[in-house]
């Protein structure tokens, strides 16, 4: 059994294209008498590297019988099949990493592409995510029986590109040391070393001098409210070393547009109606946030963050029901508060289906499950702008 355990290995190691060595190792265990193969033990045996000085290499020679030899191989140089599992576990995640290529990597100059990574241009799913509870508010803002401002809705959507941009940045900047020990995030632009901290606070300072002249076009009043989110903004990095309940204070970083796209229409707020869907984006993003969390719950022990996912651990479904719920009930009574007609009653009855479904189905041991519910959030978000837009022009 031993001589065919080593058969399948050498087999299948020959698949990985090690041929110096596995040709020798094929034709010496596959011999019915090793003696006779055309490959000694020392002939074997040169063929690997162990550590160690001359001396002992031939004293642990000396000591090891032909399996021995070949076990020495396995665990030394990496082919053991113990091992290879955990080897193809780090290929999949460094394809992940290194080998998918984006529209970054094939359009922009070599050194734009840091920069671009550093903003997650390829990444859009946190710029919807950051969109939507502004257009929900620009929407619900609009005149009864009329269309929302279309120009308000395409400054806050540059706008939430940039902040996002911007919040990356910081996070980065902030999180380089715990970037490194995260599989996840190792290869981000400043963790990685292909950006210095100072250019990295270069790119900050231009992607908030761009941010600034969105700002400057609003209404004073969102002006003073739009800067007063930048404390919220520079602080969110912080709070994984210091709570359990980051995803909370994201929410409410995320969430600030359902505040401000109100007050940028209207030049003030209505508590009635912009307090239930700021809840609202709260709950919602611990939902999302918490099923994102759980991609680097291993990664976070180890590193001593915190997270929802690490503090809610076998409840987590559970507790992300409640906010869901939550987030649903706090949008039903703004809409009711804004006089918004029926069909936005049934777009967010379809809104919580597709909440349900995240919650229900996500397998939270999968990082790739995690990831693909997370990204889905932007339907969630698509759905109930629909039906505010609907709910307005009926209204």
């Amino acid at each position: 059994m031993s001589f065919y355990r080593l058969s399948q290995i050498t087999r299948s190691l020959r698949r990985r294209r090690h041929h110096s060595f596995l040709y020798a190792a094929d034709c010496y265990f596959h011999s019915f008498n090793p003696k006779n193969s055309n490959y000694s033990r020392r002939q074997l045996y040169d063929l690997i590297e162990i550590p160690g000085n001359s001396n002992s290499k031939n004293q642990y020679y000396n000591h090891c019988n032909s399996i021995g030899v070949y076990r020495v191989l396995l665990q030394n140089s990496c082919f053991s099949s113990a091992s290879t599992k955990d080897n193809e576990a780090s290929s999949k995640n460094s394809t992940r990493n290194e080998g998918i290529r984006s529209w970054i990597d094939v359009y922009l100059p070599q050194k734009a592409r840091p920069y671009a990574h550093l903003a997650r241009l390829d990444k859009p799913i946190g710029t919807w995510l950051l969109a939507w509870p502004c257009m929900w508010s620009i929407t619900m803002a609009a005149t009864p029986g009329s269309l929302p401002d279309i120009k308000m809705m395409m400054l806050f959507g540059t706008g939430a590109l940039l902040l996002r941009g911007a919040g990356c940045t910081i996070n980065d900047l902030l999180d380089r040391d715990i970037d490194t020990k995260v599989e996840r995030t190792r290869l981000r632009p400043v963790a990685s070393g292909a950006l210095t901290p100072f250019k990295g606070l270069c790119f900050l300072g231009f992607q908030l001098l761009l941010g600034l002249g969105i700002l400057l076009q609003l209404n004073n009043f969102s002006r003073i409210l739009g800067a007063s989110s930048l404390l919220l903004v520079f602080t969110y990095p912080l709070m994984k070393r210091l709570t359990f309940w980051p995803q909370a204070y994201l929410g409410l970083t995320f969430n600030w547009g359902a505040l401000l796209g109100w007050a940028a229409v209207r030049g003030s707020l209505d508590p009635a109606v912009v307090l239930p869907l700021y809840a609202a984006g709260v709950f919602w993003t611990l939902v999302y946030d918490t099923i994102y969390a759980h991609q680097d719950k291993e990664d976070d022990l180890k590193v001593g963050v915190k997270s929802t996912a690490l503090r809610f651990g076998d409840l987590t479904k559970e507790w992300i029901s409640g906010f869901g719920i939550a987030c649903i009930g706090s949008l039903a009574l703004s809409g009711y508060n804004a006089n918004l007609e029926w069909p936005y009653y049934t777009f967010l009855l379809a809104a919580s289906g597709q909440l349900a479904w995240q919650i229900w189905t996500v397998d939270l041991s999968s990082r790739a499950d995690c990831n693909r519910k997370f990204v889905s959030n932007k339907w969630f978000g698509a759905i109930v702008c629909s039906g505010i837009l609907f709910g307005r022009l009926l209204s």
